[in-house]
């Protein structure tokens, strides 16, 4: 019942189904449903409440349980969030899959480990998949789908068409890969984004001005490949056109940087001038990146619908 566990109670209370929000810490469960309560509250109140119920209808949905066993009863679908750890992943779904039937859906929210890591030599591994979520669920719809290798194929279609009714954006990658593919794009971007910092092409500050008001403006809308095919006559002829240029720059990159030593205090100092590393100021631009989101949200569904 952390951030993640909380958000996606409210994304599956939003698509109109019963959550029981589980943990091993009572308190840590209470202070997740004042949490909840105040977050529907709030964005019923700015009109970024996702669903057609209001927030007390929502918010009844939800409820929570420190027993596993409890837990379990009547659910179809059992969504993981407990931290990246893989061997407190492992035992978490050892637990499961001594309690489930055959036709529910275990289901993690891991960012990086992968589905045979997690899943292998349990009874239930055709029902396992992996739901990776982009951080906050609740605002940023993306939903990866990664099977494992023996997961049934029932279990990939179910798990997407559920996302897709709960309205969350689901992609299936066909097998699993370190990483998966958000995580691989993003970390490809982070890597020359530090080199082009480190070597003093650009400040930190200025760095993150080309994505928020230059590549991401595009991107939160639509992808590099679809980019690429409308900054030229289709895809062929943007290859046609500039693959030796885009040869010759990436060629010039370099190697995978060591995230550590003088860049990493150079990028702090910048970031940590912007916003300190104080949690009540770290909190107030989340939840004002959140808002962001939200409107970016409802804004691309207008559109949509235009």
């Amino acid at each position: 019942s952390g951030l993640i566990g909380r958000s996606w109670a409210m994304v599956f209370a939003a698509g109109g189904f019963k959550v029981k929000l589980y943990d091993i810490a009572q308190q840590q469960l209470t202070s997740a449903l004042e949490n909840i309560r105040k977050q529907m509250k709030e964005m019923e109140k700015s009109g970024f409440l996702k669903g057609s119920a209001s927030a007390e209808e929502q918010f009844a949905l939800i409820s929570v349980c420190t027993d596993l066993k409890a837990a379990l009863e009547g659910a179809t679908f059992i969504q993981e969030c407990t931290p990246e750890n893989l061997e407190l992943k492992k035992k978490i779904f050892g637990q499961l899959d001594l309690l489930v039937g055959d036709n529910v859906i275990l289901s993690s929210s891991t960012s990086c480990l992968l589905p045979s890591k997690l899943f292998t030599g349990l009874k239930h591994v055709k029902q396992c998949i992996v739901s990776h979520p982009v951080n906050p669920p609740y605002f940023v719809p993306l939903v990866e789908i990664v099977p494992h290798p023996e997961t049934d194929p029932s279990t990939t279609e179910r798990t997407y068409a559920l996302m897709k009714k709960i309205g969350q954006s689901p992609v299936k990658l066909n097998r699993e890969i370190e990483g998966f593919v958000l995580n691989r794009l993003q970390y490809s971007l982070i890597s020359e984004a530090w080199r082009l910092v480190g070597e003093g092409v650009i400040s930190p500050t200025d760095l993150d001005l080309v994505m928020s008001d230059g590549l991401g403006m595009r991107y939160a809308f639509i992808g590099p490949l679809e980019t690429m095919h409308l900054n030229a006559e289709g895809i062929a002829n943007y290859c046609e056109r500039y693959s030796e240029g885009m040869r010759l720059v990436l060629n010039t990159f370099g190697p995978v940087p060591e995230f550590s030593g003088e860049i990493v205090q150079k990028v702090n100092q910048a970031m940590s001038e912007k916003i300190p590393v104080v949690p009540k100021v770290l909190d107030a631009r989340r939840k004002w990146r959140d808002e962001c989101l939200s409107g970016l949200a409802k804004l691309k569904t207008q559109m949509k619908s235009n």
